[in-house]
């Protein structure tokens, strides 16, 4: 998920029969199903056995649990560690790759393509006149940039904690963990379906595609030569595709069959592609009826920040539902919101518990929120407190 990061029952019919539905498939924090035997916990898993025989997207449980850039609570984030570990903890997707390319075309799995705040490139001196200033979908920004190494040279570094002051417990692992490639992602993903017996999901990100188009570094022709090289560019592929800009979306759903995902931010941004196209619309224009008619003709959902779906006040209290749920709904849009985070600074200020910046809040009374809205899933940086949540949800 970008950088864009930052109630009341939803009154839709099919809230009460989708919990109805999922009675039988509750996961518990580990990600076994409770109560069944193995066979029966791999189809629960799954979702209906009508879902499981047409495959693809609508397959996964509602609402969904999205390992955010894998466990970023507990691990520093885009690791196999953090990967790893949301599996583990139940996860039923994993958000696996934020794709920036390097010099010499490779595509790896970073937040962004500035690396000095997510990797230790400070500490390695033969790097030292790397370090440049940028615009970056027209922000300044300074530090050491994936384009400017080649894969050889990024995979000499190691990642670190990106939020330290949030989670000084995650830098025990710092220099622990590489860079991943996408490849290595796919790879990773087939080894791991087979270990566990189950379809393992993930659901990578095009970052800053305009940008990258622009240095001869186009990433959806990259993403699209692996998928069909892994045989993994389906319609009912287990790799859902995602950007914060459109056009990326829309490039994508011409070279591969995969699930899409148009992401929003702010309701006043503007996606940088049309910012560089001169499309005067904003997020807000997109997320009309209208809006998300013409999303629908080219993707299967939409990630929302949190904040369009239950607005927040000036100070940072939730206040009433919009509508996006519904009108997305009505188009046939799933809709996957970010991000759920247990640390206070991350959440609506009535759920919060203390001052302290790394201290849990009211998590649980969040997500219990925010469920009711019928959103379909959620990206969370803490899976296995999303599947708690989750079972009291659909068990409520």
């Amino acid at each position: 998920m970008g950088s864009q990061d930052s109630q009341a029952v939803d009154g839709q019919t099919g809230v009460t029969g989708r919990r109805a539905l999922l009675g039988a498939a509750v996961l518990g924090a580990g990600g076994a199903v409770l109560g069944l035997s193995g066979t029966a916990r791999a189809a629960a898993a799954d979702g209906t056995a009508e879902a499981r025989h047409s495959g693809g997207l609508r397959s996964l449980p509602v609402p969904t649990i999205i390992g955010h850039r894998g466990a970023s609570g507990y691990r520093p984030e885009h690791t196999f560690g953090s990967y790893q570990l949301a599996l583990d903890l139940g996860a039923h997707v994993v958000e696996a790759g934020d794709l920036v390319p390097t010099k010499d075309g490779h595509l790896v799995c970073r937040h962004e393509p500035e690396i000095g705040g997510t990797t230790d490139v400070a500490d390695h001196k033969v790097f030292a006149d790397r370090k440049t200033t940028k615009v970056l979908d027209g922000v300044s920004v300074t530090g050491w940039f994936t384009e400017d190494f080649t894969l050889a040279e990024l995979k000499t570094l190691r990642a670190i904690e990106r939020i330290p002051a949030n989670r000084p417990h995650n830098t025990l692992y710092n220099g622990r963990w590489e860079i991943p490639t996408f490849e290595e992602v796919l790879k990773w993903q087939d080894e791991q379906t087979r270990k566990r017996g189950r379809q393992v999901w993930i659901y990578p990100e095009t970052k800053h595609p305009t940008y990258f188009r622009k240095l001869g570094l186009g990433l959806e022709e990259r993403v699209a030569k692996l998928l069909r090289k892994h045989g993994k560019d389906g319609r009912n592929s287990p790799v859902i595709l995602q950007s914060f800009e459109p056009s990326s979306i829309q490039r994508l759903n011409r070279l591969v069959d995969n699930p899409l995902v148009v992401l929003l931010s702010s309701a006043t941004s503007r996606p940088w592609d049309f910012v560089e196209a001169g499309d005067p619309r904003t997020v807000a224009d997109l997320i009309t009826p209208a809006g998300l008619r013409e999303i629908a003709g080219y993707a299967q959902g939409i990630g929302p920040t949190l904040d369009l779906v239950i607005p927040k006040d000036a100070n940072g209290d939730l206040t009433t539902p919009t509508t996006l749920v519904a009108d997305a709904h009505k188009v046939g849009l799933i809709l996957h919101p970010y991000t759920m985070r247990n640390e206070n600074p991350f959440l609506p200020t009535s759920f919060r518990k203390g001052t302290d910046p790394d201290a849990y809040g009211d998590v649980f009374g969040a997500y219990k929120t925010y469920f009711a809205t019928g959103i379909d899933g959620v990206f969370t940086d803490n899976a296995d407190t999303g599947l708690l949540a989750r079972e009291d949800f659909v068990n409520g």
